[in-house]
Parts: structure tokens; C-alpha cells; sequence
């Protein structure tokens, strides 16, 4: 028979059912725009970054570093002075947020004017307005055009910006103007300014964050490193954009495996459309196969349809993801500011990789999805195909044996998620191999369900009810395929809302033991996990003898490279008392504080642990000031501010390493009948103007932190409404489909006296009882699914040990989206069957 006229049957099957068609395609566009939106919002601001970065590192090919107060700029006129010393440049970079516009965060690069040509070419010449004040008058700076755009200023201008609390006002010298569209972007939201500016700027007088060098051979680069004092270290620029990557790797892996759980749902759903297509034509199939149509030829028959609506819906999907990810590229900025480091993102970077990854998932989803029910359509024979019995006597002697297959595959992803490693791609494995093993036992256990249901239902119902119960066993190739695609659907959004549920819960018990001071109190930081910003000197000591202060303690956060990975260490001077507001993993509190007071001692947080591999009793290599040097670690303490890990150490032992004198951080504990409020008054008072600070009571201070977490989670919540979304569309297309190819066995019933009524109630019925049966599949293996994501997934992503929450509120709602879906499907087919002429019914089959 003619390929044409396969393809005619084809298409006038998928039009005389708009709906379903529609659904399936909504379901393919939603997986694929998930996934698609995920990956173009992380790697715009990944990309963006980099680009960044490359831009600032300009053509060095070797870069001079410190600790966390940087290099000498001595050292720098030491290497020039020195004979045969390679082509260098001093920088000093920091950030600051603009206060006008958006607001947005500005990295400022402090350079040597004279000796920025090999480096960074755009800075020289090709600027209009003056470059001569940029030497001569303090407070100016070179502004990218754009930049000055969206800041709305030009050259002659001035503007204000933020730094730790502190208002500074820099006048536009110049603008430049970059060669091509690609060094534009890559500028965008940079601020040029000569070394001594940017050092006032940050108050860093007499220090540099790296110098930049162009190195030509090995031999050269081995004299310098034998020359450099100690404290300071050559590396290559290429070091900071790959551990950038590594710090965020585990967060942009947990994003993508989210969103491809989104697709998952979505194959569940092609494979119950087209499972429910081959099932709706069983009878035409085999007359086709009876009249000469060959079992290839149904095969591409089947899997065409499947292309062709793998099309349709991943085109839709790649359009639909571009505008989702427009939405949460703001979304992914702000949780990368808020945990990693400062990147300004204003718009999303179409890569045409993630569009072919998109569009190849979609297709390949689909079709994969087919296959079996394409299979099934074109292994029967002609005689067996046209009698349904059949298939429902296949599919219950088959039950057992997918249930016990699917034991198995279960067993299969326990073994992978038991696995001694820290890799993810064993625990994702693991995770799937759950799902599908599950989906496999749902056969089975509808059987069981069913048929154990029809004394209760009758009971309760009557006769409607036990027809609405042996319904279901009865046509059981349909009712579990559908169940299965439900209770995934379904499952993914219990898994993922208990997983943040539990998070969360983690986090505030620990803050509430962290944070045992009243007020705290820290200058402003771009990054709100971490305040690397510093009180002014002198106004620390001040705060601390404000009356009604019984005691304080202070923190400094500066960041080190330790193993080639950014790493916060903490610098605490602890107040009197034996309290302390760390919970301890490995060690025994008393016996930790008092080791700890040796000079060459130190603690770690899990993560820290976890990732490295490092315990108590170990030691840990740091860079300090004089050197690198190492430390003892004894104890490892839980902390959920950092997912790459931090290290500890008493105050007094960083002073003794390092030459920085700064505070970070600020926490009183108030005299007692002092009234907190009152407290807070005075510190803004005393502060006055010399410095913006957040002041804040302990209550505000949880609060604060909890709102960090929310928006950190936004993301995630995000997929998850996106997943409720596909699982809704999931459970109407499946039980409507399931009812709307019953027409000619309602229209026996309507024959043999069933009223409009008795219908309308056996439809809801049936419908009601598939929804309950898909929520109480997805209660215990969405509760699985959260079990894993929180011991397995999350520990090896991030290091965190979580306890998980069972919540009722969102174990209610699988349920009630279960149910009320299942009620809205059986609206519309039970309307059409009510109205519909028995007799034509019966004709039209």
C-alpha cells in the first residue's frame, strides 16, 4: 500500500482528535522549553562572566598573586627595576553598585595607563573627551559607551557609587568605544581608572590584586618564581574562569537534571498518547496488516506520527524556551550574586548549541518514547490485533512479569545510589532507574487496587460503582499506561517540593543556633552569602563600647585559593563564655575550642570535608602572607552558607599569618534588660555618616538569611510550578483519552438504559478512581524521589547533610492534583458521551 496513503490515515487520525493532539504537543513544548530555558539562562551568565573576565585579563599569559589583601605595589617597581624582567602591568579590581539606573554592579579595574598597550589595547586612544585628567584629577574614570548609556552620563559627568557602605563620586573622563559587538558586551558594566583611584577607592593604599605579565619560556618564568618573595605565586589567567566553573558546576548540574526530569514527564506523556493512538486503531491496524501492509510499514506509520508531533512540539518548545529563559536569566543572575560572585546580565545569549541540544532531546524524546507502542502495532498479527481481548489478556498475563522487572530495575537504581563515590552521574542514574522500575509495578498493582475496590465502591455507589472499578481492570492496557505517565508527573513535584521543604527546615535550625548574638552588624556586599566588605578602621572599636553592650565578637571574610578552588576563611574573635555558635560534625566541642587554640590549627565546614576529602586530624595547605603554610584541622562543623566549603580560624592565628587588620563583621550581645531596639538606635547613631551599615536585630538578621535561601530557591520552585504544569496537562490528556475511547462501549450502555445522568456519574467515577489510584502512587514514590535528592543528590553536589520533612501540605496536593485534574477530564467526555446518539456511536465504530 502507498506510503501516502499511510500518511493520509495518519493524519486524519491525529485531526479527528484535536485535543489529545494538542495536549501531547503542549506536553513535548513544555519538557523541552524547561530544559531549553535552563541551559540558555545559565550559560548567558556563565558566558557573560567569562567574557568578563577575559576582557579584564586581557593578553597576559602569566599573572603575579597574593593572599586576600593582594600584592605590594612595590613589588611591581621591584620587577621593573629588574633586569631582564618580562612586560607587566599592576591592576587593583573590585566591585561597587552604581546608585543610579538599574542599579546594577559595576566592576571597577585600576591600571597603569603607560603600561596597558600589550595588555588591554581598548584602553588606549579611540576615546572621546580627555585622557589627561584621568592621570591628573582624582575621581575619574573611562566608561565603556554603553556603560555610559545605561547610566545615563557622558564625559564631564559624575556619578555616584556604593563601596561597603561608603558613597564615592567619580567623574567620566572618556568614553571608549570597543572595536566589535562581542569585546562591547564583554565590556559592558566595566569602569577604567587609573591605580591610585581605584586604590583610594577601596581604601587599599599600597596594594594591587595581581600584576599581569607576558611571559615568552619556561626558562624565564622559572627565574622569576625563584625570585618572587614569599606570599605571592605565578599562575595562568585561565585558572580563574576554570574554577569559576567548578565552583558553580554542581549548581548549574542540578538545574539541568531538573529540567530534564520536566522531559522525562513529558516522554511519559508522548508514550500515553501514542500507546493510546496504536490502542484507538487496533482495529483498522489489523485490517490494514490483513490487507497487505507490511509490519515495517506500520512501524514508520507509528513512528512518523510521533516525528511529526516531536516536531511541532520541540519547535514550540525551542520558541517558548527562548522566552522562559529571557524570564530566568534574571533569576539565575541573582542566585549566582547571592552565592558565588558579581556578574551583571542583561540579556540572554542565544547559543546555538543549546538550541541543538533542545531540538535533539525533543525529537529523540519523542521518538524514543514511540518506539514501543510502534512496536506493539507492528509485531500482533492481523487476527489477534482486531480482537481487544486480546490485548487485555496480554496485558494481565503480563502484569507479573513487568512488576517483577521492575523489582529488579529497582534493585538495579538502589545498588547505583548505594555507590561509595561522589559522583552525580551514579546517583541521576539511580534516581531514573527508580522511576521507571516504579512505573513498571503500576500494571500490577492497578489489578490488585482494582479489583479490591469494587466491594467498597458498590457498597458506596452501587452498581455504578462497581462498574467504574471492574472498568478500570478491565481495560487495564489503557488505565495503567496512563497511570504510570500520571503518577511520574505527579511524583516529580512531591520529590522536588519536599526536597526544598527539607532544605529549608535544615537551614533555619541551623541559623538558629549559628546566630546567638542580638544585633549584627556589616557593611553592604554585593555577595549576600558572604560580606568581604570592611568597616572603616576605628569605628569597629567604637560600636563595641556603646552602653548596654555586655559583650561582642568579630569576623573577617576574605577569600583564598586553596587546591586551585575559591575558598572563604573565617577569622573570628569569639566573645567570653564557653558558648559557641558552631554545631561540630567530626570532633567533640570542648575538646575542639581547646585544641584550637594552638597558632597552627584550624576547622573546616562539611562541604569542605566533603568535597576534599578532608577530616579531622588532617591538614590543609593555605597561601597566607609569608608563605604558604599548613594547618591542622580539628573538627569539621555543618554550614550552609557555602557549598565549595570554608575554613575557621581564631582571630588571633589569622593576625599571626596574615597582614590584614580589617573587619568584616560585627555581633553584640546585649547587657541583660536591655532592649534590642533600643540597641540597634544607638549603633545608627553612633555610625552617623561615616559609614552605611546593615544593622540588624537577630530576628531580621534570620529573616534576611531565609529570604537569601528563598531566592536562591526561586529556580527551583519555578520548575516545579512548570512540572505541576506538565503533570496537569499529563492527567487531563491521559484519563480524557481514556474515556473518549470508550465511545462505543458508553454507547452499548447508553443502548441497554443507561441514562445521561448514570453516565455522567460512571465517567466521574472511573475518572475519580484513576486520580486517587495516580496520587497514591505518586505519595510514596515522590517521598523516594525527595529521600534521594536529599541524602544522595544534594550531598554530592553540595556536601550538605540534610534532614528531609515529610510535609502533609504537599503530600495533600499531589493528591488534590490528582483528583481535581481527573474530575476536569471526565468533564468533557462524559458531556460529548451524554449528548452523543447512541446509535451513530455504534455506526461510527
Amino acid at each position: 500500500m502507498s506510503h501516502r496513503l499511510l500518511a493520509r490515515a495518519s493524519g486524519r487520525h491525529l485531526g479527528k482528535h484535536p485535543w489529545l493532539t494538542a495536549l501531547s504537543l503542549l506536553g513535548i513544548a513544555l519538557g523541552v522549553a524547561v530544559v531549553v530555558s535552563i541551559d540558555l539562562a545559565s550559560t548567558s551568565a556563565l558566558r557573560a562572566f567569562e567574557q568578563s573576565t577575559e576582557t579584564v585579563a586581557g593578553r597576559a599569559t602569566h599573572q603575579i598573586v597574593g593572599g586576600p589583601t593582594g600584592v605590594p605595589d612595590s613589588l611591581y617597581r621591584e620587577l621593573r627595576l629588574r633586569p631582564g624582567a618580562p612586560v607587566a602591568a599592576p591592576v587593583i579590581e573590585g566591585s561597587v553598585r552604581a546608585t543610579r539606573g538599574d542599579r546594577r554592579p559595576l566592576t571597577v579595574l585600576g591600571v597603569d595607563p603607560f603600561a596597558e598597550a600589550p595588555f588591554r589595547p581598548y584602553t588606549q586612544g579611540g576615546a572621546p573627551g580627555s585622557l589627561d585628567s584621568l592621570l591628573t584629577e582624582p575621581g575619574t574614570v573611562l566608561l565603556p559607551a554603553m556603560t555610559a548609556r545605561l547610566l545615563g552620563v557622558g564625559v564631564g559627568d559624575s556619578f555616584e557609587v556604593g563601596v561597603g557602605g561608603l558613597t564615592r563620586r567619580l567623574k567620566v573622563a572618556a568614553l571608549l568605544t570597543p572595536p566589535d559587538e562581542r569585546t562591547a558586551r564583554a565590556m559592558e558594566g566595566l569602569v577604567l581608572a587609573d591605580v591610585s583611584t581605584v586604590q583610594e577607592l577601596f581604601g587599599r593604599t599600597g596594594r594591587l590584586s595581581r600584576i599581569d605579565l607576558k611571559i615568552e619560556s619556561d626558562a624565564e618564568l622559572a627565574r622569576l618564581r625563584e625570585w618572587l618573595p614569599a606570599g605571592v605565586e605565578v599562575v595562568r589567567p585561565e585558572a580563574r574562569g576554570g574554577t569559576i566553573d567548578q565552583m558553580t558546576r554542581a549548581f548549574r548540574t542540578n538545574l539541568t537534571a531538573l529540567s530534564l526530569l520536566a522531559l522525562v514527564v513529558g516522554m511519559f506523556l508522548i508514550y500515553n498518547t501514542m500507546t493510546f493512538s496504536v490502542v484507538q486503531r487496533r482495529g483498522m491496524l489489523g485490517r490494514l496488516r490483513a490487507l497487505g501492509v507490511t509490519r515495517g510499514e506500520l512501524f514508520a506509520m507509528v513512528l512518523g506520527e510521533a516525528a511529526l508531533l516531536g516536531a511541532v512540539g520541540t519547535a514550540a518548545g525551542l520558541l517558548l524556551g527562548v522566552m522562559l529563559g529571557r524570564g530566568l536569566v534574571g533569576l539565575v543572575t541573582q542566585t549566582l550574586n547571592d552565592l558565588y560572585f558579581v556578574v551583571s546580565v542583561r540579556r540572554l545569549s542565544l547559543e546555538p548549541w543549546t538550541l541543538a541540544k533542545g531540538l535533539g532531546l525533543g525529537l529523540g524524546a519523542t521518538i524514543a518514547a514511540a518506539l514501543m507502542p510502534a512496536w506493539e502495532a507492528a509485531r500482533s498479527a492481523p487476527v489477534t490485533t482486531m480482537r481487544r481481548s486480546t490485548a487485555e489478556e496480554m496485558t494481565r498475563s503480563r502484569a507479573p512479569k513487568l512488576a517483577l522487572l521492575g523489582l529488579i530495575i529497582l534493585a538495579l537504581g538502589g545498588g547505583l545510589l548505594a555507590l561509595p563515590t561522589h559522583a552525580l552521574l551514579p546517583a541521576y542514574a539511580g534516581l531514573f532507574a527508580v522511576l521507571l522500575g516504579t512505573a513498571l509495578m503500576v500494571p500490577w498493582t492497578t489489578e490488585r487496587l482494582a479489583l479490591g475496590a469494587a466491594t467498597p465502591l458498590g457498597a458506596a455507589f452501587g452498581m455504578l460503582g462497581r462498574m467504574a472499578a471492574r472498568g478500570v481492570r478491565a481495560s487495564l492496557s489503557r488505565t495503567a499506561v496512563a497511570l504510570a505517565a500520571l503518577m511520574v508527573a505527579v511524583a516529580t513535584t512531591v520529590g522536588v517540593g519536599l526536597m526544598v521543604t527539607s532544605f529549608r527546615g535544615t537551614v533555619v535550625t541551623w541559623l538558629e543556633a549559628s546566630l546567638q548574638a542580638d544585633v549584627f552588624i556589616s557593611p553592604p556586599s554585593l555577595i549576600a552569602r558572604r560580606g568581604y566588605s570592611a568597616f572603616v578602621p576605628g569605628l569597629v572599636e567604637q560600636l563595641r563600647v556603646i552602653p548596654g553592650v555586655a559583650a561582642s565578637s568579630t569576623i573577617r571574610v576574605v577569600q583564598l585559593d586553596v587546591e586551585g578552588i575559591p575558598t572563604d576563611l573565617l577569622a573570628v574573635e569569639f566573645a567570653q563564655g564557653p558558648e559557641r555558635p558552631y554545631r561540630m560534625k567530626e570532633g567533640a566541642p570542648d575538646t575542639v575550642w581547646r585544641e584550637l587554640e594552638a597558632p597552627d590549627t584550624l576547622l573546616v565546614s562539611e562541604p569542605f570535608s566533603y568535597h576534599r576529602d578532608i577530616h579531622r586530624g588532617d591538614t590543609v595547605r593555605l597561601p597566607t602572607d609569608h608563605g604558604p603554610q599548613s594547618f591542622r584541622v580539628v573538627g569539621v562543623y555543618f554550614d550552609y552558607g557555602s557549598d565549595t566549603g570554608t575554613v575557621l580560624m581564631p582571630r588571633a592565628t589569622y593576625d599571626h599569618y596574615y597582614e590584614d587588620r580589617a573587619v568584616s563583621g560585627l555581633a553584640l550581645y546585649a547587657a541583660p534588660g536591655q532592649d534590642v531596639d533600643a540597641l540597634v538606635k544607638r549603633v545608627i547613631e553612633r555610625a552617623g555618616d561615616t559609614q552605611t551599615l546593615n544593622v540588624r536585630p537577630n530576628r531580621a538578621l534570620r529573616e534576611g538569611s531565609l529570604e537569601v535561601f528563598d531566592r536562591t530557591f526561586t529556580i527551583t520552585q519555578v520548575l516545579r510550578l512548570l512540572a505541576i504544569g506538565v503533570a496537569f496537562i499529563g492527567v487531563l490528556s491521559a484519563l480524557m483519552a481514556l474515556q473518549l475511547e470508550r465511545a462505543r462501549e458508553f454507547a452499548v450502555l447508553r443502548a441497554t438504559g443507561l441514562t445521561p445522568g448514570q453516565l455522567w456519574g460512571l465517567v466521574s467515577l472511573q475518572t475519580g478512581l484513576l486520580g486517587l489510584l495516580a496520587g497514591l502512587f505518586a505519595v510514596p514514590l515522590g517521598v523516594a524521589l525527595a529521600a534521594i535528592l536529599v541524602y544522595v543528590i544534594n550531598q554530592r553536589s553540595f556536601g550538605w547533610t540534610l534532614q528531609l520533612a515529610l510535609t502533609p501540605e504537599i503530600l495533600s496536593q499531589a493528591l488534590l492534583l490528582s483528583l481535581v485534574a481527573a474530575a476536569l477530564a471526565g468533564l468533557y467526555p462524559a458531556w460529548r458521551m451524554a449528548r452523543a446518539n447512541p446509535a451513530l456511536a455504534l455506526r461510527e465504530e
